[in-house]
């Protein structure tokens, strides 16, 4: 309840702070690329109950039929000139926030996934992590801020992806729902911030030693 109720707070806040950005981006997509403004996704939420993700548009349409499907790589010739920047900068996610307030997602809990990619899980993880709310950000977002980026380096970045990548983000997940508390919602909102601002930075493992060490494969991480 507490952690709804900062939920909504900070939404409401952020949405306003930012309304002057939005208009010049909301402008931006509507004469450039394919003059799409949002991309709505389903994803998975609470209890495994569906919901509309919100994104502004950086990639083509039918991007999920294309390609490597809902896994997007660095360099994807699916992304769009202008969602590059978007999608560097995580601004595309800023959408969210309306799923914040109408309480699909929190500011702070285990990332939305597609069918395909919460398949890759295990059942005991998909099991713990859809029993909170999802996050705009959290601590499988913050470590894999250059996700992208890892897939690219890979020979078969969907293979990595479900056999590396996947694993370890369950290990983050679950930690994080094995310590929900109010300190760690505040901690991983200032990381996220911080990461964003700086995203070569390490702090995270200075805030959070006890995080589940990465496999061999993305000792890159720490």
């Amino acid at each position: 309840m507490i952690q709804r109720t900062f939920d909504i707070f900070f939404s409401l806040s952020a949405l306003c702070l930012i309304s002057p950005l939005l208009l010049p981006i909301v402008l931006i997509l509507r004469f450039t690329g394919e003059h799409e403004i949002f991309f709505t996704q389903r994803r998975l939420g609470r209890n495994g109950k569906e919901f509309g993700l919100l994104k502004f548009a950086t990639m083509l349409k039918d991007s999920p039929n294309l390609g490597s499907g809902t896994i997007t790589l660095d360099n994807d010739p699916r992304i769009l000139p202008v969602g590059r920047v978007l999608r560097k900068t995580k601004i595309n996610e800023l959408p969210q926030l309306l799923n914040v307030l109408r309480g699909d997602m929190s500011f702070i809990g285990p990332r939305p996934l597609t069918n395909e990619t919460f398949s890759a899980y295990p059942r005991e993880v998909q099991l713990r992590i859809s029993s909170v709310t999802p996050g705009l950000s959290g601590i499988g977002s913050i470590i894999f801020r250059d996700e992208e980026m890892l897939l690219g380096t890979a020979l078969d970045g969907v293979t990595f992806y479900h056999e590396v990548i996947a694993p370890y983000k369950g290990k983050l997940e679950m930690w994080y729902v094995d310590n929900i508390s109010i300190i760690n919602y505040f901690r991983l909102i200032f990381l996220t911030i911080f990461v964003v601002l700086f995203p070569k930075s390490r702090i995270v493992w200075k805030i959070l030693p006890e995080l589940p060490e990465p496999p061999e494969g993305l000792n890159m991480l720490k």
